[in-house]
């Protein structure tokens, strides 16, 4: 097995690709998740890396196993999947910053942290690498090599980690500078993945 770095080069870029979503969603999960302490909010970048390598793992042993049938048949609906995760949890977190808002109770309420939350954002920024992992199954440039791919993935997840991590960072840095505006941050919060979802939608209908 010969992975050169031509081909470590072009994985790479591709996990950059891919965590693009997740890094936005990290923003948003540090921005608007008030009560984060460090071992929370680790299992954010670290959920979605491990979704990042594990979706195009699927993918490429889905491939083999079903074929082409398999590809037509989640190229349909895969990033409908993606809109409606994206969109319920954007929705009730608009709804929540807007209830916020129009209390009249001096007692702040704030969005606490979900693991299962994360879990469904996990998911819904990681569908696109089921394809890549598809790829991977048809493609000469990696020799269809079982070690190949799990290198692939492996460096596809860490770099997910280490953006989303990133964003995380940012978002919670954000969120400091308006900790007395919950309202206004879940309403932020809420658009973002409403509009990461209708970017998904959009340009898997194109």
């Amino acid at each position: 097995m010969f992975f050169s770095w031509v081909t470590a080069l072009e994985v790479c870029l591709i996990g950059i690709s891919l965590a693009m979503d997740a890094l936005a969603v990290s923003v948003t999960d540090g921005l608007c998740y008030k009560n984060l302490t460090k071992a929370k909010g680790i299992t954010i970048p670290l959920t979605f890396g491990i979704f990042q390598a594990v979706m195009p793992l699927i993918g490429f042993f889905a491939a083999y196993g079903l074929g082409q049938a398999f590809s037509e048949l989640f190229d349909a609906i895969d990033h409908w999947i993606a809109f409606l995760l994206l969109s319920v949890i954007g929705a009730k977190m608009l709804l929540d910053a807007i209830k916020e808002l129009r209390s009249k109770e001096e007692e702040i309420t704030e969005k606490h942290y979900s693991f299962p939350e994360v879990i469904v954002q996990g998911v819904a920024t990681s569908i696109d690498a089921l394809f890549v992992g598809v790829s991977f199954a048809v493609t000469d440039g990696l020799k269809n090599s079982i070690p190949s791919v799990l290198l692939s993935v492996g460096i596809i997840g860490v770099i997910t980690f280490i953006i989303s991590l990133t964003g995380l960072l940012i978002g919670v840095k954000i969120g400091n500078v308006l900790k007395n505006k919950t309202g206004i941050t879940g309403i932020i919060g809420g658009l973002v993945l409403i509009g990461i979802g209708l970017k998904i939608l959009i340009q898997g209908l194109i």
